[in-house]
């Protein structure tokens, strides 16, 4: 008796999107904040991110993935961490 496993299919698809993305090559501390950073720089750096984002064909998809798997860092999808928190509790 042959035993055959079944093993889930290719996942590349899944991630696609990302090839697409208009942060696809830009500098990751744009969308990602220094230890410490607060106020008027991270607003600022911030709003550059979301600038990108905006421009973005797979806005929507970004957003998506980093609300269901609950990205915790990062701006993804035009949404900063503070309001993909408050998104995800339903605030």
């Amino acid at each position: 008796m042959t035993l055959h496993q079944h093993l889930p299919g290719p996942t590349a698809e899944l991630w696609e999107w990302q090839l697409f993305g208009a942060c696809r090559g830009a500098e990751s501390e744009v969308f990602y904040h220094p230890e410490g950073e607060r106020g008027r720089a991270r607003l600022q750096r911030e709003r550059r991110a979301k600038a990108i984002c905006h421009t973005c064909p797979v806005l929507l998809e970004c957003r998506r993935h980093a609300l269901e798997t609950q990205e915790p860092y990062g701006v993804w999808g035009g949404l900063g961490e503070n309001e993909r928190h408050a998104l995800i509790r339903g605030i």
